[in-house]
């Protein structure tokens, strides 16, 4: 319906058609492929109709619905397994009459469903059981469609052509669909089902089901993806089910292990780490942590960027594996169909069929302003938590390039500032992280026209200067050290005397073109306590401003402060509540020594998660004022699980406990470590550092938290400042 549309950004992101806060959708994500259904295990029309089977930008299914005797089950129970290995649900019939009589009561047959996602394929198991005391004559119906939908269409977008649709192929055991798109590619979906169906169609497969007392039956379907004649290897159930829990049980052996007295925050630490485990996908160059499900199941720069930032203590295989992705992906060319420039670091890419014939420019896009200083920034970062100096080598002509984009191209007025206007006519208008086409406007609500530079874009270009200085020093590059620290530091005092706005007594969002401030109190300052940029009497300033009520809205940093122009705590950029801008900005305050002001962050957040279903936060939340006795406010279509959100946890402990690493010296530092009061004690375990690994145990007193080592192995000394 018209009235539904939500326009929650410009014309290429989230469009959506209708709320779907009010429905408990399950996610299931493995590789390149996702799945969302209703609590049934139903792939049915729901909320703005993104249920379904999605592999490489495509739906492959539309309609998976199960019936039992004509009926729709009752639900009993449903979830997804803590691990989001396996979505498995119980079901039973209604009251089931024929003529006006009872002939089956409810409850007298139960079904179990379950189903697991693995290398382009969809495996289910149904076992229907009779507890009743007679036998029980009845039917399942599943009803199946595939409407080789692009993620774009399904966010809203309109299409003038479309592909078309094949004519199915019918075995006695199998159903194939397929769809020959207008990029030549032929797509299919290759139906198997273990016994034989009483009837199939082109839409359609029954089974009828004759049950004794106490018997059960079983049926097992596979579901696959196939492109171009490339399809999975068809696995059995079981055998699916085995490799997906093995390889998840190894993803948690490699890294740290974070626990505390707490049980619920301990919920939602393992909610993080099983989203982030779920959301990671392998590629050529290692793993990579797709942005969030289901709009941005694919690589993004910055997103893949900060998610491995915010993961280094428990896994810097992440940023290993970014590092290399994006280095294998960095723009070697101009093209300002793409908003590429040589060493500019990809923004996303797209598998779909829209992106391949170029209706929309993200096949490989380069519109975020931001990647490219945040590549640099992670470098430094991963090389203090690993030593890994071969990939710092192997990548190392990738940093110098990012940092010519981000002198030339970056900076094409040459005042100093990193700037962006968009050149593709329909890639990103706004290209920082808040890239909603009205997230950048000065304090009477006037856009801001480019070239704009925004504030934390800069804080990010001065930690790369210094991270790859260090870098440069590591090489032997003395003299390419010496000049990037130089340029770092005369950056930050001119950032300090251009974008300090005393009346708001904050960093201004952004440079117009004009080179004039947009004075608007917003998050993005924060991001200038993270990067090291303010100057420390600006710091406490910003601190005592995203702190204040009209910021904080008592459960994350809002956008932008309420009482701005545009402020509007159901947008999506400009009055709404990020978890990973909120842990970001606690990490931020935890450089400056602000800590009081870090615990008040996490504990918002950790309220959040208490309140939201499964303990895993959204994307993001509406900005209204926490109130006693009530949640936060849902955004109706932000991702879940996205990937940073599920990142925060980790940034906001390390924040906490002051947590830096220097793998080179072998030296493990704590500065000035605090948990909050529900916390009195902490376990980090196989925490490894170079060639060290070791296990602590953090107590809280009245005056300080306590670090004890509980195991050690190899060299490495532990730091406690206080």
């Amino acid at each position: 319906m018209a009235e539904d549309l939500i326009r929650v950004d410009e014309q290429w992101y989230v469009l959506a058609t209708s709320s779907r806060a009010d429905d408990r959708t399950h996610v299931l994500k493995a590789g390149e492929s996702f799945s969302l259904c209703d609590r049934h295990g139903d792939m049915a029309p729901l909320g703005n109709g993104e249920a379904g089977l999605f592999h490489r930008g495509t739906r492959y299914l539309s309609r998976w619905e199960l019936q039992l005797s004509g009926r729709n089950p009752l639900l009993l129970n449903a979830s997804v397994s803590e691990g989001n290995e396996l979505l498995h649900a119980d079901l039973t019939t209604p009251d089931i009459h024929q003529d006006h009589t009872l002939v089956l009561p409810k409850g007298t047959l139960h079904l179990f469903r379950a189903r697991v996602l693995r290398d382009g394929a969809q495996y289910e198991h149904l076992r229907l059981s009779n507890y009743g005391l007679r036998p029980e004559s009845t039917w399942l119906e599943l009803s199946m469609d595939a409407d080789y939908a692009d993620i774009f269409e399904v966010r809203g977008h309109s299409r003038r052509q479309r592909g078309h649709l094949q004519e199915e192929q019918l075995e006695a055991d199998t159903l194939t669909l397929g769809y020959q798109g207008l990029d030549g590619v032929h797509r299919c979906t290759r139906i198997h089902f273990s016994e034989t169906p009483a009837r199939l169609n082109e839409h359609t497969a029954r089974f009828d089901v004759q049950l004794a007392p106490g018997a059960h039956w079983e049926l097992f379907i596979s579901v696959l993806c196939e492109q171009d004649g490339v399809c999975p290897t068809p696995l059995s159930y079981p055998a699916a089910l085995r490799k997906t829990q093995r390889e998840h049980r190894q993803s948690r052996c490699e890294q740290a292990r974070i626990s505390s007295s707490h049980e619920q925050f301990n919920d939602w630490l393992e909610r993080s780490v099983a989203d982030l485990t779920m959301l990671t996908s392998p590629t050529p160059q290692g793993p990579y942590p797709y942005a969030g499900v289901p709009w941005f199941s694919t690589p993004f720069g910055r997103d893949g960027l900060i998610t491995a930032l915010q993961c280094l203590t428990v896994r810097p295989q992440l940023a290993r594996g970014v590092l290399a992705y994006l280095a294998a992906h960095q723009a070697d060319t101009l093209d300002p169909t793409k908003d590429a420039a040589p060493g500019k670091i990809l923004h996303e890419t797209r598998q779909g069929e829209m992106a391949r014939l170029g209706e929309v420019p993200f096949a490989g896009y380069y519109g975020s302003v931001d990647a490219t200083p945040l590549f640099v920034q992670l470098a430094g970062a991963y090389y203090r938590r690993s030593g890994d100096r071969a990939l710092i080598e192997r990548i190392w002509p990738n940093i110098e390039r990012a940092l010519a984009w981000i002198d030339d191209y970056g900076d094409a007025d040459g005042d100093g500032f990193v700037e962006y206007a968009r050149h593709s006519t329909n890639g990103l208008v706004q290209q920082g992280w808040k890239d909603s086409e009205d997230s950048v406007f000065h304090a009477d609500g006037r856009d801001a026209e480019p070239p704009i530079a925004l504030c934390e874009v800069q804080g990010y270009v001065y930690a790369a200067k210094h991270a790859a200085a260090d870098l440069a020093a590591l090489l032997g590059h003395e003299a390419r050290a010496a000049a990037l620290h130089a340029q770092a530091e005369s950056l930050k005092k001119r950032f300090n005397e251009a974008f300090w706005v005393e009346e708001i007594g904050c960093y201004a969002l952004a440079l117009d073109g004009d080179k004039r401030p947009c004075a608007v109190v917003s998050s993005n300052a924060g991001h200038a306590l993270h990067s090291g940029i303010a100057e420390p009497d600006k710091a406490r300033r910003v601190a005592d401003t995203l702190l204040a009520r009209e910021t904080f809205s008592g459960w994350g940093i809002r956008t932008v402060a309420k009482g701005s122009a545009r402020y509007n705590p159901m947008s999506y950029h400009n009055g709404s509540v990020w978890p990973h801008d909120t842990a970001m900005i606690a990490a931020g305050l935890a450089r400056y020594g602000f800590k009081e002001e870090v615990l008040r962050l996490m504990t918002g957040l950790f309220d959040t998660a208490l309140a939201v279903d499964l303990k895993r936060l959204p994307e993001l939340f509406c900005g209204f004022t926490r109130l006693p006795g009530q949640g936060p406010t849902l955004y109706p279509v932000a991702c879940l699980p996205q990937a940073w959100a599920s990142g925060a946890v980790f940034q906001l402990l390390q924040a906490c406990l002051g947590l830096e690493f220097d793998a080179p010296r072998q030296r493990l530092c704590f500065n000035n470590p605090q948990l909050p009061d529900y916390i009195p004690s902490l376990q980090i375990r196989q925490l490894q550092l170079g060639e060290a690994c070791v296990d602590l145990a953090l107590r809280r007193h009245p005056r300080h938290v306590s670090v004890n080592v509980q195991n050690k192995r190899g060299p490495l000394e532990i730091i406690v400042r206080v």
